[in-house]
């Protein structure tokens, strides 16, 4: 029996400034996948993301759930994509538990210091599923890097969203977060969670993804497992690299080691 699929899009185009960005874009993905959205820079990756959950006007048909994404209203899309922007930064002196609780918001939390039970629990499950409950009360602007990301992954995680789109979500971290990120984002997928992930690290992509999509001048070019899609064709086609490819345990190892 095939996998329903949560979230389907055909024929997804956008147009900026007179320049396609993306072009004739279709995919179709399951619940409880972690999918890598690779690609160069300028691939279109980021508007591809956005425009998934309705933040990017396109054209073409996006499906939620069996539901067109058209159809649904601001406060049914924020239910049901939850989305982590690039660069991810808090401003406001707020305490972590604070910016976490925003993520309530779309079920009506409104006031973090006023949340319904249901809403306080979302929140305590996210802060435990990312290791922050230890600086609950901090104010978010004096925390670290690595602990200012895992607030904001707390956040899009503390939505409950079926749906979970991180752009970049390891990018300027050491690689000790990378790793947390990536592991907190797997096990999220492992929940029944779509969790689509944009990475430049081929080698997170293949280690932690269950499908690569690979992006290259605003097309899809592949929607396959890891191995399928980065292999050594497609990263010397799309790329231009070569790869020394290895396993550990069940795992695969992938490192760009020249260029083609």
């Amino acid at each position: 029996m095939s996998e329903a699929h949560l979230l389907t899009a055909t024929d997804l185009n956008v147009t900026l400034s007179s320049r396609r960005v993306l072009e004739n874009v279709s995919l179709s993905l399951a619940s409880g996948h972690l999918v890598a959205l690779v690609g160069p820079n300028g691939a279109g990756k980021t508007t591809l993301l956005r425009a998934l959950a309705g933040l990017q006007p396109s054209t073409g048909h996006i499906v939620v759930d069996g539901t067109a994404l058209a159809d649904l209203s601001l406060r049914e899309r924020a239910k049901r994509f939850g989305y982590l922007p690039q660069g991810h930064l808090v401003h406001w002196p707020l305490v972590a538990k604070d910016v976490v609780a925003l993520g309530r918001y779309p079920h009506g939390g409104t006031d973090p210091a006023r949340l319904a039970p249901a809403d306080q629990a979302a929140v305590q499950r996210a802060m435990q599923a990312t290791d922050t409950i230890g600086f609950a009360d901090r104010i978010v602007t004096e925390l670290s890097g690595g602990e200012r990301s895992r607030v904001a992954l707390a956040r899009v995680l503390a939505v409950e969203a079926p749906i979970v789109l991180a752009d970049e979500p390891t990018a300027s971290l050491d690689p000790r977060y990378q790793l947390d990120v990536m592991t907190n984002l797997r096990r999220t997928a492992d929940k029944g969670v779509l969790v689509i992930v944009v990475t430049h690290d081929l080698g997170l992509a293949a280690r932690f993804a269950d499908t690569v999509l690979v992006m290259s001048n605003g097309r899809l070019v592949a929607q396959a497992a890891p191995d399928e899609a980065l292999s050594d064709t497609i990263l010397a086609d799309v790329f231009r690299i070569g790869a020394y490819r290895a396993a550990h345990g069940s795992e695969t190892v992938i490192m760009p080691w020249s260029g083609v």
